[in-house]
């Protein structure tokens, strides 16, 4: 089996991958593939890595979590979607150290030991510091930002050493990554790539996010558009996008404010500079895919 295990990052998804992927769940089935709810494995997942720090797994753990988590049986499983944007941590400690995601590696390594039958593939989206880390803090409870970063340096943060991190810690993981920012664009590759699905297939949910920014008007026009359209292949799929954003994109729900001591236009600059190079250099890297528009 090959195990998917979206991990975020915190403040790209909430939740809508697995909304997207559960809206084909005939689909899915049918294609051997299995999305079960959130509510079946984040806790246990959570409570059995933790516990793994402490005492290695039962012969039998695998069979156990699969047992909880699958209607189906394992055997007829030939691909199981996961999906947790702490799994890595809560967004109040995705910093902790200093450090993005200082648990990340750990466990991935933990869940690669115990489904060690499976195939393991991380899948996640990245977000352009400028807006990622501002997002993070109001999200994380913290109060104080100097205190969330807990001695990072968002100049120099870089999502290339996260992956750096967890290539050499899990040399024959394979992942799947995207930028947040072209989440519009790519969604319907994003969502067969995530189940393992050719290019071609016919689901529901590509234009998901693409509708989430759109204006009311131009969400109807689109639902409309889209009853009558044929299947569409990858291509014209991003054509439709970019013409209906371009017309009907809602600035409201597109343009961000951030609101920092010292984060002036300038210093955003920077950083989405930086990020932009960083996101060149992983997507050079061995066992990566990268989609892009």
């Amino acid at each position: 089996m090959k195990v998917i295990i979206h991990t975020g990052a915190h403040c790209t998804d909430e939740d809508r991958l697995l909304k997207s992927l559960l809206r084909n769940a005939d689909t899915l089935r049918g294609a051997g593939v299995a999305v079960p709810g959130p509510g079946r494995y984040r806790k246990l997942l959570r409570d059995t890595l933790t516990s793994m720090r402490k005492t290695a797994p039962a012969e039998d753990a695998r069979e156990v979590i699969l047992d909880a988590i699958l209607d189906e049986d394992p055997d007829a499983v030939r691909r199981l979607v996961l999906s947790n944007d702490s799994f890595f941590a809560a967004p109040r400690l995705a910093l902790a150290g200093g450090t993005l995601y200082p648990l990340a590696e750990e466990r991935l390594a933990y869940l690669a030991e115990l489904l060690h039958e499976d195939e393991l593939v991380m899948a996640m989206g990245l977000r352009d510091p400028a807006s990622f880390l501002p997002a993070l803090f109001e999200s994380s409870k913290h109060t104080d930002f100097d205190e969330m970063l807990d001695g990072a340096d968002p100049e120099t943060l870089r999502w290339s050493d996260l992956v750096i991190r967890i290539r050499d810690a899990l040399p024959g993981l394979q992942m799947l990554l995207w930028c947040n920012e072209d989440t519009a664009f790519v969604w319907a590759d994003v969502l067969r790539a995530v189940a393992g699905l050719p290019s071609e297939t016919d689901l529901a949910g590509d234009f998901d996010v693409a509708s989430a920014i759109l204006t009311d008007l131009g969400a109807a026009r689109l639902r409309g558009y889209l009853k009558e359209a044929p299947p569409m292949k990858p291509a014209q799929r991003r054509r439709v996008m970019a013409a209906f954003l371009d017309r009907y994109a809602d600035p409201g729900k597109v343009e961000e404010e951030i609101d920092l001591p010292g984060w002036d236009a300038a210093k955003l600059e920077r950083l989405s500079a930086a990020y932009d190079a960083d996101v060149a250099r992983i997507a050079a890297m061995p066992q990566v895919r990268f989609i892009r528009p």
